[in-house]
């Protein structure tokens, strides 16, 4: 117990001094949070408990299941063929260049190669919603077409890790049949939950998406398959749902953010064994350039059609990577496919793809910041998307912390409004 209170004790802290940080430089907690992980998991040597094993992966899914809340289904069919060919050539070119750069220029064998291509063609649906919803742009239609593009890229990554590795087992059958069961029901049951439940001190809506997420995350675990995916298309299901009750969703941001995210990100940067990178040095740089530039010439010239005139910060944030990425290291290095340099050299790449091109981005290509009615009118929404009574000015400040620091308190407000409860 006492090193676990220790090692929680630490993490806080430094969380803590990641988000001051943050604030200070003007860059997203979640690039910080990763370069804090890796100086505390390579001086401090703490170890990584099976806890933080857990809340990181359940951050990761909890992130995931928050940024398909974020999508707008109206503007993802306006942006579905935009979508589809950016985040398909998104995961296209780096897995080929790097799968051949893996196999030919470091001379690693074809099943480890495969593993190469497909950590690295990866972009980070964790870190590029963190990344939309502290610059407030998660609403807009260059944050719309991000998310769905980044979700069209993971599916990718997911399809060929699949395809490539995984042998399904008859787990997979509940798996599919239950994402289907609750991202078809869960919209259909809401409303009845929220007029019921919803807007109480010990809020079951909360309890309620924590759950369902937890059950997918079971049945993904005996399928070996990952529940992120479906965690994603269940926040899209809902996000009707959750736009007419934003301080509900406000609140799983919240928990989110607070808690779930620092540890995700920490835990990320921690998995990163820098004497091994320091000795493959040449080969990390090479598949750092590799995945880079193959994303750079897949993206940006769709991005001047579709995204412009952001399509610079379209491309770096497409260019970043964490999450599906270290789960793909991970897989192989768990199965002997790769060794503890190969997969030291693939975390750190993924690392640097998640810090490098997202620093990048928000320094020198971040759209300006908008308010509430453009971001309404830019992603295709009418005011009434939200709850028709101003509540998407609320949510910008509470999102754009630089508008106004009483977010929190106008929600508690609202809400004891609406409920005297």
């Amino acid at each position: 117990m006492g090193t676990t209170l220790i090692i929680a004790a630490v993490l806080a802290a430094t969380a803590l001094a990641a988000s001051m940080i943050s604030a200070r430089l003007g860059l997203s907690v979640a690039i910080i949070e990763i370069l804090a992980g890796i100086a505390v998991g390579n001086t401090l040597h703490l170890g990584t408990p099976q806890w933080l094993v857990f809340a990181a992966s359940f951050g990761s899914v909890v992130l995931t299941f928050l940024a398909g809340a974020e999508v707008d289904p109206t503007a993802l069919r306006k942006s579905w063929r935009a979508s589809l060919l950016i985040g398909g050539l998104s995961f296209l070119a780096p897995f080929v260049l790097a799968l051949l750069a893996c196999r030919y220029a470091a001379g690693w064998d074809w099943r480890a190669a495969q593993i190469g291509g497909i950590a690295l063609s990866t972009t980070s649906l964790a870190v590029v919603y963190a990344v939309l919803v502290e610059t407030g742009l998660s609403a807009t239609r260059i944050g719309q077409l991000i998310m769905s593009s980044t979700f069209v890229t993971d599916l990718g990554t997911v399809l060929a890790l699949a395809i490539l590795f995984v042998h399904p087992t008859w787990w997979l059958v509940p798996f599919v049949a239950v994402s289907a069961v609750l991202i078809v029901g869960m919209p259909r049951l809401a409303g009845w939950f929220f007029a019921r439940y919803g807007s109480r001190v010990t809020e079951p809506e909360a309890k309620g998406a924590f759950t369902a997420l937890l059950v997918l995350m079971v049945l993904a675990d005996k399928a070996a398959s990952h529940a992120v995916l479906p965690a994603f298309l269940l926040g899209l299901a809902v996000s009707r749902t959750l736009a007419r009750h934003p301080g509900a969703l406000q609140r799983l941001r919240v928990v989110a953010f607070a808690l779930l995210t620092p540890l995700f990100f920490l835990r990320s940067g921690m998995a990163v064994s820098l004497p091994l990178v320091w000795a493959s040095l040449g080969l990390l740089t090479m598949l750092l350039v590799v995945k880079l530039v193959a994303k750079l010439a897949a993206v940006y010239p769709l991005a001047r059609r579709y995204a412009h005139p952001h399509a610079g910060f379209t491309t770096l944030l497409m260019s970043t990577g964490l999450t599906f990425g270290t789960i793909s290291a991970a897989y192989g290095y768990s199965t002997g496919i790769v060794d503890q340099t190969q997969f030291s050299v693939l975390v750190c790449v993924v690392v640097l793809t998640a810090v490098v091109p997202t620093a990048i981005a928000q320094r020198f290509f971040a759209p300006p910041p908008v308010q509430a009615t453009d971001r309404q009118a830019a992603a295709g929404t009418a005011p009434s998307r939200v709850n028709g009574s101003g509540s998407e000015d609320l949510l910008l400040r509470i999102t754009n912390p630089g508008m106004g620091g009483t977010a929190g308190l106008d929600v508690g407000a609202d809400e004891r409004q609406r409920d005297p409860r």
